[in-house]
């Protein structure tokens, strides 16, 4: 019984999460306060609830819940709903919510898609270099995601007319997709390629072997190289940036979907 207990608080967390949504949604059009607030109440029981949830997956599996696609998807959405809980200590702008909240709904929908069996490390697994690269790579993909999410709002609010919508401005916004990314960027460079080639080399003797995983994970390092080049050169921003950002959650979830269908050594996640 009890190793069912987390598939309950992750589908318990799904529906708060989509239900803060809609309230997100409600006061973005709105401008209700009363909505904006019971949405943020909302959220923080659906973190309550997902954190509950990673905690009793790890005391099934008896290993960080890291190990598997369905495992890493989890993770990384709750450091989605982490980077927005700090984003809104900082700037105390509830319409964040409309900019987070459907990116980590998204990731959750996938995330029911996939096999949610619970299982004993493999030996290749078995290494802290494991865990260092699956957390930062998720921390830093979580950090790429939000800035997909503003960057939609911003492709969105740009549409409008000024003084339109108050409640946040396209200026706003371009910095929180230029930030995420800068903030993504390093720690992908230092979890995703680097601790992941050393965590190759220690699970298979070799720190790089083209495998359709690790390809990808130098495509989205290339392709945000490119990005931030071209944003701190003051060439890529506002719009452009924002389809950019988009792009990028295009390229993250063929990089994550893609070992489905592709296989390789790490068809286990």
């Amino acid at each position: 019984m009890f190793n069912q207990i987390d598939i309950g608080f992750f589908w318990a967390s799904f529906w708060f999460y989509l239900s803060s949504f809609i309230m997100f949604s409600i006061y973005a059009g709105s401008k209700k306060s009363s909505a904006g607030k019971t949405g943020m109440l909302l959220f923080c029981i659906a973190f309550v609830l997902q954190s509950s949830g990673l905690v009793s997956r790890w005391i099934v599996s008896s290993h960080p819940p890291l190990a598997t696609m369905f495992e890493y998807s989890l993770t990384m959405s709750w450091i989605i709903a982490v980077w927005f809980i700090a984003m809104i200590f900082r700037y105390r702008r509830m319409i964040l919510g409309v900019i987070v909240s459907p990116v980590l709904v998204m990731v959750l929908v996938i995330s029911s898609m996939l096999p949610k069996d619970a299982s004993a490390l493999m030996p290749a697994l078995q290494s802290y270099w494991f865990y260092i690269h699956v957390t930062l790579a998720a921390a830093s993909e979580g950090a790429f995601l939000v800035a997909a999410g503003a960057g939609i709002v911003l492709l969105l609010r740009s549409g409008r007319k000024n003084g339109e919508d108050p409640v946040i401005s396209v200026e706003y916004l371009d910095e929180l997709v230029s930030g995420a990314i800068r903030i993504g960027y390093p720690v992908f460079t230092i979890g995703a390629l680097f601790a992941g080639a050393i965590w190759a080399n220690y699970a298979w003797g070799r720190f790089w072997s083209w495998d359709p995983k690790e390809t990808g994970a130098l495509v989205i390092w290339l392709f945000y190289t490119l990005v931030l080049h071209q944003n701190v050169r003051g060439r890529w921003q506002g719009r452009t940036l924002a389809k950019m950002s988009i792009i990028g959650l295009g390229i993250i979830m063929l990089s994550f979907l893609g070992n489905l269908f592709l296989g390789g050594l790490h068809s286990y996640i």
